[in-house]
């Protein structure tokens, strides 16, 4: 990362980018603000990539890289945000920009996230615990995965207690490890459960399949139990969710879920307005516009496509996020106009962690952050909240006529 340290653009002086002192871990992500001036950072998520895949090596690049099938999801996630175009606000008097906003009530510095991604251990020596300490620096939320290789209890512990920490679920064959996985949630202070509804059965990862994916014998899951590790290391993790995952969820598995805790549960993998109104309906707190990082159907929509009509569908009756194929601020800022109370972000946390650890995802999240607020600025949004509809547009030519009138939620 090349950073410039001069730049007229003016930022107020809160949160994790301001002036303050940021400590070590700040000046090792590089990307703090100096007074009211910030710093530019020349980050190109490409080269990132690029460099992750040297340091990991090609069976773990090939796990967290691949999607289903010709993987022509992966392409179309990215360029569905060119379907729409901000429609900046001039003479806004806006002299300063806060990114803050809530998430189910807890306060977070910018409503960019860590999306649920599995087996970090194959990125960098301490896994999740190094992400959960980057996102805890950030002010940002963290999704702890089911398959992550640290465990739960550990990625908690690494953290300030009022770092804000949600547990992703697969609801098993063998329910009785889900109960004790919700109750070692419930026990080390998680705010939420990601119950993810989109994986019946795998994928077809062929990428994964032709490099041989499996989990390396110095690596476990120690959060799923059961024969988990085991089906891993033989089969790969495509054997995990054919062997492990319950098949036939339904509805009333909300509810089931729900009723194990007092925990909120967050629905993840929604790709229909109407399965959204139905989440709800059943007792979901928000919903995850998601085609699971473009790895499950190759020819399901992209989440920029849908996600406006998941948020009009929902109503304001609960909290909508998004991921999938999130690559710049503005992406973020699309999102948010289309009606996201966040978006999550997958891949590039990973090529960070693989680069920097717990500092590389700091970086990341502290550049997102900062260059949304660059955004906002120059679209005429002083909060997130300012970020609504009539600064969204299609982009001519896509095909695309209406963003509708839905409400934030």
């Amino acid at each position: 990362m090349r950073h410039v340290p001069a730049h007229p653009a003016r930022t107020d002086a809160t949160g994790p980018n301001s002036g303050a002192d940021v400590g070590e871990a700040g000046a090792g992500a590089g990307l703090r603000l100096t007074g009211s001036a910030p710093m530019v950072t020349d980050l190109s998520l490409e080269e990132l990539e690029r460099e992750a895949r040297l340091v990991i090596g090609e069976m773990a690049y090939a796990y967290f890289a691949g999607g289903a099938d010709d993987e022509r999801l992966l392409t179309g996630n990215v360029e569905a945000w060119g379907h729409w175009q901000l429609h900046p606000r001039v003479l806004a008097g806006v002299s300063s920009v806060s990114t803050a906003t809530t998430l189910l009530g807890s306060p977070v510095a910018s409503p960019v996230g860590i999306a649920p991604t599995a087996i970090q251990g194959l990125a960098h020596p301490e896994g999740e615990v190094a992400t959960a300490r980057g996102a805890a620096a950030a002010g940002a939320l963290l999704i702890l995965s089911s398959l992550a290789t640290c465990r739960l209890e550990d990625v908690a512990s690494a953290v300030p207690p009022e770092a804000v920490r949600w547990m992703q679920i697969y609801v098993l064959r063998d329910r009785a490890r889900t109960v004790d996985l919700v109750a070692r949630t419930v026990a080390a202070g998680y705010r939420a459960l990601v119950l993810t509804v989109d994986a019946p059965v795998s994928g077809l990862r062929l990428r994964e399949w032709r490099t041989g994916v499996h989990l390396p014998d110095d690596l476990a899951l120690p959060n799923l139990a059961g024969d988990s590790t085991s089906s891993a290391r033989e089969g790969g993790f495509m054997a995990v969710v054919t062997n492990e995952f319950e098949p036939a969820l339904t509805l009333d598995d909300i509810e089931w879920l729900g009723g194990l805790s007092e925990l909120p549960v967050v629905v993840k993998g929604v790709q229909r307005a109407d399965d959204a109104v139905r989440c709800v309906d059943a007792g979901a707190v928000g919903v995850v516009v998601s085609n699971h990082g473009a790895r499950q159907l190759a020819d399901a929509p992209a989440t920029a496509d849908i996600l406006g009509e998941v948020v009009d569908a929902v109503g304001g009756r609960a909290e909508v996020y998004v991921d999938g194929g999130v690559r710049r601020a503005p992406d973020v800022a699309k999102a948010l106009a289309l009606g996201a109370r966040a978006v999550l972000v997958g891949r590039p946390s990973l090529w960070a962690l693989a680069t920097g650890g717990a500092d590389g995802v700091a970086g990341l999240l502290g550049w997102f952050e900062s260059e949304l607020r660059r955004a906002m600025a120059l679209c005429g949004a002083a909060t997130v909240e300012g970020l609504d509809r009539s600064l969204v547009r299609p982009t001519p030519g896509t095909g695309w006529t209406s963003v509708g009138t839905g409400p934030r939620q």
